[in-house]
């Protein structure tokens, strides 16, 4: 019978996302077939799967490790911010609507259904599903009607493994609190813990190890070590999009926008060495040495042109552009970069309409319908072809459009300027391409050095190994049940 075990944290951003990758690429590599399953995210950063919807990325990222296409039901419930209080909310990979925060508590006893249904399907499939949980089960304010932690754990009786991360300090407290914090129902669910994060030596952290396993009377499956090579796998959170320091290369500098969404576009171009990627957060001013700006992907286009405005970057834009730079505007950057960006039934808010850039003659409407999909496309300027993915609501149109970026199936996609520095594209995904992005640099002068999606299959292989090293994972892939 398939077997399942859950990676719960004593906090956000501890590292569940790499535990569960690096566990499943272990399980692979011992013959097992694996799954992974989120059973609720929260994240503007998604991926189209192969069924042709869309979860978080960090789940298709341990698909990747498990040796899997992508599909909805890695993550059933897959919540999108908008707003400081908002959020659209995705459900098996279909988008049904929008809700407050406020309102969200009610909705999620209705969406244990298909959460557990779809973990259902995964357990019927693999020999073991790895479960990835969201937050801390240390929030017991949120335990009514959680599907995220242990709700969903005693709903479906799977087993737990809670991570603490040392690097952000007070482990022990970490761990021991959110036991003393939990019902005793919930307790029973725990099979043990682990430490990630450690920097050093493990063997320093033996005294803090032992108390832990005293006071809770959790077994312990280890310490992990800072695991360095992990900027190099696609980041969930648009602050831990990380590139070397370099005083010298190509200067791209992307706009961190309030919302911005799919920003793992930027990772293989970090990655290159001849390239010197800055992540530009707000307050700070546009380099003026840029060499390309890029406007990325938001979750609310309006909401996100207003706060580009706010921090003065349509004037460091129109500087730059007057100076000779380039720009390039993806999805809802491309929206951005036209003259107008109308949404009269309020599909991402406040209905209205705001002025864009002005950089691109189109103007776009957003529209309820939400194309998702995966396009085989060539790059007009320089013939290269590439693949990439479409995951956007609206509707551009204008004369700029008849200088088309691409072409997907021969049909025009997205729209260039008269003098060809400016550019928009709905296209994500692209720079993932070796052969797009070297020849895209190579417009700007610059070389390609690096073939990314054989770096993230070595990172994968190096983290399992990582883990084996210095996790039980035997003993982790026995507790499963």
């Amino acid at each position: 019978m398939s077997r399942a075990l859950m990676i719960q944290g004593t906090g956000s951003n501890v590292g569940k996302s790499m535990l569960v990758a690096g566990l499943c690429r272990a399980a692979r590599a011992r013959g097992l077939s694996v799954a992974p399953f989120k059973p609720q995210n929260m994240s503007n950063n998604a991926a189209v799967t192969a069924d042709g919807g869309e979860i978080g990325r960090a789940q298709a990222l341990q698909a990747l490790a498990a040796g899997l296409a992508p599909v909805t039901d890695m993550n059933p419930v897959l919540l999108k911010p908008e707003t400081d209080t908002g959020a659209q909310v995705v459900v098996q990979g279909r988008r049904v609507g929008r809700v407050r925060a406020r309102d969200y508590a009610a909705m999620k006893p209705g969406l244990m259904a298909p959460v557990t249904e779809s973990f259902a399907r995964l357990r019927a499939a693999h020999d073991i599903v790895l479960v990835e949980g969201a937050g801390s089960p240390a929030e017991v304010n949120l335990r009514a009607g959680d599907i995220a932690n242990m709700g969903f754990a005693r709903a479906a009786g799977v087993p737990v493994v809670l991570a603490g991360d040392i690097d952000r300090g007070g482990v022990i407290a970490q761990v021991v609190g959110t036991r003393e914090v939990m019902e005793p129902g919930d307790r029973e669910m725990v099979a043990g813990f682990v430490v990630n994060r450690f920097r050093g030596d493990p063997a320093l952290f033996d005294d803090g190890y032992r108390m832990i396993e005293a006071r809770t009377g959790w077994r312990g499956y280890g310490v992990c070590p800072w695991f360095a090579e992990a900027w190099r796998l696609p980041a969930e959170d648009a602050l831990d999009v990380a590139a070397p320091v370099r005083a010298e290369g190509l200067h791209v500098v992307c706009l961190r926008l309030s919302r911005i969404a799919n920003f793992d576009d930027l990772d293989p171009l970090a990655q290159e060495p001849g390239v010197r990627l800055t992540m530009l957060g707000p307050g700070q001013a546009l380099p003026g040495d840029a060499d390309v700006v890029i406007v990325p992907g938001s979750k609310s286009t309006r909401g996100d042109l207003a706060f580009l405005r706010a921090q003065g970057w349509d004037v460091d834009i129109a500087a730059h552009v007057r100076r000779g730079g380039h720009v390039l505007g993806i999805c809802g950057g491309f929206q951005m970069l036209g003259r107008s960006v109308a949404d009269p039934d309020g599909v991402e808010g406040v209905p209205g309409e705001d002025a864009g850039l002005g950089l691109l003659q189109i103007d776009t409407v957003m529209t309820g319908d939400k194309r998702l999909t995966e396009v085989a496309a060539a790059h007009v300027a320089s013939g290269q072809a590439f693949r990439g993915y479409e995951i956007h609501m609206g509707r551009s149109a204008g004369a700029d459009m008849a200088r088309p970026y691409a072409r997907v199936e021969g049909l025009p996609e997205g729209a260039t300027s008269a003098d060809g520095r400016i550019a928009g594209s709905y296209l994500h995904g692209m720079f993932r391409d070796d052969a797009f992005r070297a020849a895209w640099l190579a417009g700007f002068g610059a070389a390609s050095a690096t073939r990314y999606d054989a770096g993230v299959e070595a990172v994968l292989d190096a983290l399992a190994a990582h883990l084996e090293a210095h996790l039980d994972v035997g003993g982790l892939l026995a507790a499963a049940r």
